[in-house]
């Protein structure tokens, strides 16, 4: 009875959570890994919750916190990836509306694999940050940097293709909110 009851209390964050009420602009955002951590978790696409998908075979951390956009389904059968720039640590599975920067188009495992980049509005700390040009050079780089690398220790390649302006950012969210109406229309 009590496993009954448990399971029907558990949402998940992909499905149940919406996209957000300013979307493509701003959106929801839920957080898988915390700025400073080797551990890569994933969204079980079933359960909702976090899976260990492994720790970084490398000594890079996430220079970021990262999460995926509820409501979203990208061109790697995911929900959409979103980078947060935030000043103070976000727990996993917890929800932050992300105003939206830009973005990177990548290939990874020879698939396209588009990240977003997103600052979290209510840090008025980094209310300055309103397009991607407002990012520092180092910051850039240190994005660049981390995608060139994270994976290299698998002997897998990630290209950055380029850095998506925010216009084309928004059109990214917008296209993969279509796919992902359509994936659950057609399941």
């Amino acid at each position: 009875m009590l496993t009954y009851l448990f399971t029907n209390i558990i949402m998940n964050p992909w499905h149940s959570i919406s996209l957000g009420k300013n979307a493509p602009y701003i959106v929801n955002a839920i957080i898988e890994i915390q700025k400073g951590h080797k551990t890569k978790y994933e969204l079980d696409k079933e359960s909702g919750l976090l899976r260990l998908d492994r720790v970084l075979k490398t000594d890079l951390c996430y220079p970021f916190h990262y999460g995926f956009i509820p409501k979203t389904l990208g061109d790697d059968n995911d929900p959409l990836d979103i980078l947060i720039l935030c000043s103070e640590p976000l727990q996993p599975l917890s929800i932050v509306e992300a105003r939206v920067l830009g973005g990177i188009y990548l290939i990874d495992n020879n698939e396209r694999d588009d990240k977003i980049i997103g600052v979290a509005a209510q840090d008025p700390h980094l209310n300055h940050l309103q397009q991607l040009h407002d990012l520092s050079s180092e910051t850039m780089a240190l994005m660049t940097l981390f995608f060139e690398q994270y994976k290299k220790h698998e002997n897998k390649i990630v290209e950055i293709k380029s850095f998506l302006s925010q216009e084309e950012a928004y059109q990214v969210i917008q296209d993969d909110f279509s796919a992902y109406q359509k994936n659950t229309l057609n399941n």
